[in-house]
């Protein structure tokens, strides 16, 4: 069975950080390329920042700067940095696997930065 479990959302403020983590379960973690995506309310789900098996990640334009994505293969679990907050950084934040056709969603964790 495959699980990925966020952890580490919260309320802070303006300026303010936190540390996203996600720990995967259930599939070959080094080979998958993984991503953290957000959905804001009335908003389509976006891509955030991705890392590949190979370690080259890209990030969404809005959040160069602030937000850094890494993983550690032997812990099988994904991390994302974020710093420099704003409040429209609000959303769920999921964590993503993907190889090839196949794809997998965490539960999600709520981030709200309060202005």
């Amino acid at each position: 069975q495959v699980q990925l479990v966020e952890s580490g959302g919260g309320l802070v403020q303006a300026g303010g950080s936190l540390g996203l983590s996600c720990a995967v379960s259930g599939i070959i973690f080094s080979i998958h390329t993984m991503g953290w995506y957000r959905q804001a309310p009335g908003k389509q789900r976006e891509l955030v920042a991705a890392v590949t098996s190979g370690g080259t990640t890209n990030y969404a334009d809005s959040v160069k700067g602030r937000f850094t994505i890494s993983r550690d293969n032997a812990k099988n679990t994904v991390y994302l940095r974020v710093n420099s907050l704003k409040p429209e950084d609000t959303a769920v934040y999921y964590c993503n696997a993907r190889l090839y056709t196949n794809n997998y969603w965490g539960q999600g964790t709520q981030v709200t930065v309060s202005s």
